[in-house]
């Protein structure tokens, strides 16, 4: 069974949704805080305890047996790039400012859509655990790879990631990378940031001091 979970209050409801009860209206309109999702990516009020992450600053990954995390920072030790790997499949995480009270997905998603349509390319859209991914196949040095783009709206933050592999081809295959996505807490800052601004991604203490400002 897929789950679809939305994130940011009535917006993308359809026409043909039952409208929410007056409770729960009610107590969206008192506090404006969605209910805390049954699974991650989670912010990191509602993160469980009890569970060992790698701290990347605004990111924290899940240390789960199997996933291999590749990170690329630059000289001043700010992360550039992350990126989880599992046998043929890699899953690339991206963290990003967006509104307290809209998400920014649908958009983000039609202008991925777009650009790819300007190359040559016929992404379809999927319906998946977090609502609607992207999913096509495209040229690289290598030859055709297939690409799956996932995005999840949360409170001031949205989560792009890109499956890449055999995980894009199939999410059947996501395995243990499917379950690091479940996994991620990100920690959104208190700084007022333009939507779509990157969240800060540091190197953890310790990868910093084994390999400092090298792909670790």
């Amino acid at each position: 069974m897929m789950f679809s979970r939305k994130r940011g209050g009535a917006k993308h409801v359809r026409a043909a949704d039952a409208p929410p009860s007056e409770a729960l209206a009610q107590s969206l309109a008192a506090d404006g805080e969605p209910p805390a999702p049954e699974f991650g990516p989670w912010d990191v009020r509602h993160a469980p305890g009890d569970v060992q992450r790698l701290d990347l600053g605004s990111l924290q990954i899940p240390a789960i047996e199997g996933v291999e995390v590749r990170v690329q920072a630059n000289p001043d030790g700010g992360v550039e790039q992350v990126v989880l790997v599992d046998g043929e499949s890699a899953l690339q995480l991206g963290v990003f400012a967006a509104p307290r009270t809209e998400g920014i997905w649908d958009e983000v998603r039609e202008e991925i859509a777009t650009a790819m349509a300007a190359d040559g390319v016929q992404p379809r859209e999927v319906t998946g655990r977090y609502g609607t991914e992207l999913l096509a196949r495209v040229n690289t040095p290598d030859g055709p790879a297939d690409v799956r783009f996932v995005g999840v709206d949360g409170p001031r933050w949205m989560v792009r990631a890109l499956y890449q592999g055999a995980a894009a081809a199939d999410p059947s295959r996501e395995g243990v990378l499917g379950v690091a996505l479940q996994g991620l807490v990100v920690v959104r800052d208190d700084e007022p940031r333009p939507v779509r601004e990157p969240l800060p991604l540091r190197l953890p203490k310790e990868m910093a001091e084994q390999n400092p400002a090298q792909q670790v």
